[in-house]
């Protein structure tokens, strides 16, 4: 007998002796779910499909339906090789179109697994209730390769709990009711490199009441103010909703906690019944009254334990709170320092380090580890969203993370923290504004302040206090893949534009940030992460992102560290510092990273600038300093990082930092000082007072009226590089041709930052396409005109007046999108046989949809009209507007637009500056430009000394605009030369750091060359 044969015949013998492959007489029979013979494709919703995921793109499996002699069933098996760095795995979904699967007459499923004797943990879950596979519950247990070859694996449901950490939120009713399934998953090992099979996967056994019934409590902590009555509801749930078949009996008992019984509370015991034929849904309710005293206290505790037959006990048992009371910090008229430091002093050691933690919400093993580890915030990542991700649904996952906090000794509030970098990126349906590149090249402070605003009120309206926003990184070298999250590449552009401070946060001293409609804001990333040097990162496959910044102490100072001090002054509650390393020439260190630099982070942000917020962690930033985890955590620590954002480590982190303490390396003071400073940032949020969400202001997400913002921004942030003939505006009676990729696709226009981490392209949330807002802009108003669309511009090309092409990048976010890292800055060859096709046909306008600059030169001369989109965000309609002259076109470059990818790093200020467009270019249509040559600008010259020496901004930013217009044009005839580019460059630099006529003067020898 063959080898492999005798290994099947083996292994079948033994399962069929084995207890529980054995079915009992009334038993179902088995339920196929997967038998791996083809039968089901490699695909995901809404078909029926296998799928695999992970955390980038090196963490999904290679899926094979392998043939096998050693098949337990069949011919064929699932097999695969990984090797996962973050998460990892595959799914199963059934069709979103047809109905769900029912499991619940079955005691459970069972598989065949591969064992390959690594003693690693493979996660199984399955997917339950909700409209599809990807709007469910999931349920997850786990079991271990701890054999080799082949064994049946035996899951009961029961053995299954519901992860806290996906929602829906709250649950659609958080009772594994298994008549609607939708699927499962697989999570395969992290940091092993192997390889995997399985085959067989069948539903088995017959479900008795305690799976297909459960009691569940109305929520898992009830505070109460001291002499009220809390009231626990206890419901029993079915599958289906049908009625119980047997009696269910919860047995209670009020025992153990903080709270002492009969002093603070009275005992509760008892008993009640669930009759047969109960329905599903019905309800007890047992109260607990406590006690009330004239003595100030902390939070005291009272757990109920249940004891349930017939059905399923809930996961945990729900506990009373008696809130704090009475006590100096819960005073909202006591001083802010008082409170601060009344609450500090009661604090333990370990509740301490607990508010210097932050976690993922989507990391928390249990909702109940925010009052077991004393969690001080949470957060959610790019993409880490509640589901469904709606308003409603952020809030009350929230809430209830809130409703967490409440029982621990001192109910000091969680504050919940989201990367809102381009309005609330994260949800669906809210209103996206431009990128900062984009707001950078508005060149209008009063566009970043409501940018500022809108989101801070979207994001306060779903219960999230907290924005690690804005960036305030002068980007260097358009190499970097966070190069749009800059306002810019002059340090003075990038101060102008932090107005958005005030439009997040409100009044510097911080009394608005209380309102429902403010949040704390982050000066990120601290400090150089956008002078990194291209080929120093050593993370992953970056190539610049996360690399070291080399530079003297003076170019410190003046560019990097510069907006820092403006942030400061302008009240910003918290910093975060950067992933890169410094490297200041001359100090004798070399590159140290920046979580790590107490030189920088104690010595100058906190004592000489002055900073009086928090700072916090950049994600698992600290992991990425050298040494061990205490080393880790005691250097970042004593550097005066004063939260740290452990996603998945949050309870190593909290013990190892108590440890830290304990050991004398860490002071206690330094720990008094990191908490005060964050509980300084509760207080004037206000979270102590009211911890819940105020969704009043709801309605606003997305409304018009933020939209028109975003409308503006987009409009206002549109850079007219090149316009020969006038090509625009366009008219609406004009027959308009448009193709490229990035005409019509809103996913491509929001660019990375957008619903998830890296952006996608497609339609990932409400918003209008660049090609939509055309065609609103043009209406019925066109006689003879109209805007036809042909994505690859192979529709035919004749009887058009002018070709729009929309173009660009695809989305990506922080080093995943550095060049060299699988991008460039050239066009696509798509995109460019589309500008190819089209400019070849008729006049054309080329828009360039992008973070940063792309290389265009090559095509310049055939294109008539270019355009700098940015990342407008997800009102196209603003796109729109300029296209067909509702306004003018009055944006100006941010950053400098290279002639080849040579040249970078190249910027403002270079003694050796030859770019395509200089910095601060951007043609206008609808003004009238000044005439009259270099007499104008003499007279100009003149208003503009006369304007810096009375301390005349209005009239000095005017006339240097004027200046700058009026030499643009005569530049926009001829090539833009170095001699004519540097000038025109610094006379920007110049104009926005207040020298008015010293910019005038560049400009006039600027016009010289370009007119001589």
């Amino acid at each position: 007998m063959p080898r492999t044969a005798l290994l099947v015949c083996t292994a079948l013998f033994a399962a069929l002796l084995s207890p529980t492959a054995s079915r009992a007489a009334d038993d179902p029979a088995p339920v196929p779910v997967d038998r791996f013979e083809g039968e089901v494709p490699f695909g995901s919703q809404p078909a029926e499909g296998i799928f695999t995921w992970g955390s980038d793109g090196d963490d999904p499996p290679a899926l094979r339906l392998a043939a096998r002699a050693d098949a337990p069933e069949g011919e064929k098996v699932l097999a695969g090789t990984y090797d996962i760095s973050g998460y990892g795995g595959f799914t199963h979904d059934f069709a979103a179109n047809a109905p769900a699967h029912d499991w619940s007459a079955h005691k459970g499923i069972r598989l065949w697994w591969d064992g390959q004797g690594n003693a690693k943990k493979v996660s199984f879950e399955i997917k339950d209730g909700g409209a599809d596979g990807e709007a469910s519950e999931l349920w997850t247990t786990s079991f271990t390769d701890d054999f080799t070859g082949w064994k049946q694996i035996e899951i009961p449901f029961t053995d299954f709990t519901y992860r806290t950490d996906y929602q829906p939120v709250g649950g659609i009713d958080q009772v594994l009711g298994l008549d609607r399934m939708w699927g499962y998953a697989v999570t395969l090992p992290v940091g092993l490199k192997g390889q995997f099979a399985m085959d067989d996967v069948e539903l088995y056994g017959k479900a008795d009441q305690s799976l297909r019934a459960g009691v569940v409590a109305d929520a898992a902590v009830h505070p109460v103010a001291e002499g009220g009555t809390a009231h626990v509801k206890l419901s029993v749930a079915t599958t289906g909703s049908a009625p119980i078949e047997e009696p269910v009996t919860v047995a209670y008992e009020s025992a153990g906690g903080t709270a002492e019984s009969g002093k603070d509370y009275t005992p509760v015991k008892g008993e009640f019944t669930f009759p047969a034929g109960t329905a599903s849904g019905a309800s007890r309710t047992i109260s607990v009254a406590t006690r009330k005293d004239r003595s100030a206290e902390n939070a005291e505790t009272v757990p109920l334990k249940l004891t349930v037959t017939g059905a399923k006990a809930p996961t945990e048992s729900p506990q009373v709170v008696i809130n704090a009371h009475g006590l100096p910090y819960l005073n909202a008229k006591v001083p802010l320092k008082k409170r601060v430091a009344d609450l500090v002093g009661r604090m333990s050691l370990e509740e301490k380090a607990g508010q210097m933690t932050q976690a993922e919400r989507g990391a928390l093993t249990s909702q109940g580890d925010i009052a077991a580890y004393d969690l001080g915030s949470l957060l959610s990542g790019g993409g880490s969203t509640p589901t469904p991700n709606t308003p409603a649904a952020w809030a009350k996952m929230i809430d209830a993370f809130q409703l967490r906090a409440q029982a621990t000794r001192f109910q000091i509030p969680l504050i919940y923290g989201v990367d809102a970098v381009h309005g609330h990126n994260n949800l669906t349906g809210a209103t996206i504004m431009p990128h900062n590149i984009g707001i950078g090249a508005s060149r209008d402070p009063q566009v970043a302040y409501r940018a500022g605003a809108v989101t801070a009120s979207e994001v306060r309206s779903t219960g999230i206090p907290w924005d690690f926003a804005p960036c305030l990184c002068v980007t260097r070298d358009e190499r970097w893949g966070r190069s749009y999250e800059s306002f810019g590449e002059d340090p003075a552009l990038v101060t102008s534009m932090e107005t958005v401070i005030q439009g997040l946060q409100g009044r510097a001293d911080g009394k608005d940030l209380s309102r429902n409609d403010k949040v704390l804001a982050t000066a990120k990333h601290f400090v150089g992460d956008g002078g990194t040097e291209y080929g120093s990162s050593t993370t992953g496959s970056y190539t610049i992102d996360q690399g070291v910044t080399k530079v003297t102490r003076q170019q410190l100072e003046a560019v990097h560290l510069a907006p820092y001090k403006t942030a400061v002054d302008r009240g910003i509650g918290s910093v975060m510092p950067s992933y890169s390393s410094l490297d200041i020439l001359g100090d004798g260190q070399g590159p140290v990273k920046m979580h790590a630099r107490a030189d920088m982070i104690n010595g100058v942000l906190k004592d000489r600038m002055g900073f009086d917020g928090f700072v916090i962690s950049d994600w698992q930033a600290i992991d990425q300093i050298p040494g061990d985890y205490a080393s880790d955590v005691r250097t970042s620590v004593n550097a005066g990082l004063d939260m740290i954002m452990v996603p998945y480590a949050y309870k190593d982190f909290r013990t190892t930092l108590v440890d830290e303490v304990k050991a004398g390396r860490i002071s206690e003071r330094r720990i008094d000082d990191a908490v005060s400073r964050i509980l300084t940032q509760k207080f004037r949020l206000g979270l102590f007072e009211k911890p819940y969400a105020d969704t009043s202001g709801a309605a606003r997400i997305g409304s018009p009226a933020h939209r028109a913002v975003a409308r503006e921004a987009a409009a206002k942030s549109q850079v007219l590089l090149k316009n020969s003939g006038g090509v625009l505006p366009l008219r609406k009676s004009q027959k308009v041709y448009v193709a490229g990729s990035n005409a019509d696709d809103l996913g491509n226009q929001t660019g990375g930052w957008t619903i998830t981490w890296q952006g996608s392209s497609g339609k990932n949330t409400d918003g209008t396409t660049i090609l939509e807002g055309m065609r609103k802009a043009v209406g019925s108003a066109g006689s003879g005109g109209g805007v036809t669309y042909s994505k690859d511009a192979s529709a035919p090309t004749s009887g058009y007046d002018v070709g729009v092409v929309v173009v660009g990048e695809t989305p990506y976010a922080e080093g995943v999108g550095d060049v060299g890292n699988g991008n460039d800055l050239e066009l696509t060859a798509a995109d460019k046989a589309a500008v190819d096709k089209v400019c070849g046909a008729m006049k054309c306008a080329v828009l360039i949809v992008s973070g940063r600059p792309q290389l265009i030169g090559d095509r310049l001369g055939d294109i008539d009209a270019l355009v700098a989109s940015w990342l407008p965000g997800t009102e196209g309609d603003g796109v729109a507007d300029v296209l067909y002259g509702k306004r003018p076109f009055t944006g100006q470059l941010p950053v400098t637009w290279p002639k080849s990818e040579s040249q970078l790093p190249i910027n403002v200020g270079d003694s050796s500056y030859a770019p395509q467009f200089p910095y601060g270019w951007g043609l206008t249509t609808l003004t009238k430009v000044p005439q009259g040559g270099a007499t104008t600008l003499k007279a100009l010259a003149a208003v503009a000394r006369a304007a810096e020496k009375t301390g005349a901004d209005d009239t000095g930013r005017a006339t240097v605009t004027k200046a700058r217009l009026l030499v643009q044009q005569a530049a926009a005839a001829s090539d833009v030369t170095p001699d004519f580019a540097k000038p025109f460059a610094d006379a920007d630099h110049l104009l926005l750091t207040g020298r008015y006529a010293e910019a005038v003067r560049e400009l006039q020898e600027a016009y010289a060359t370009a007119s001589g």
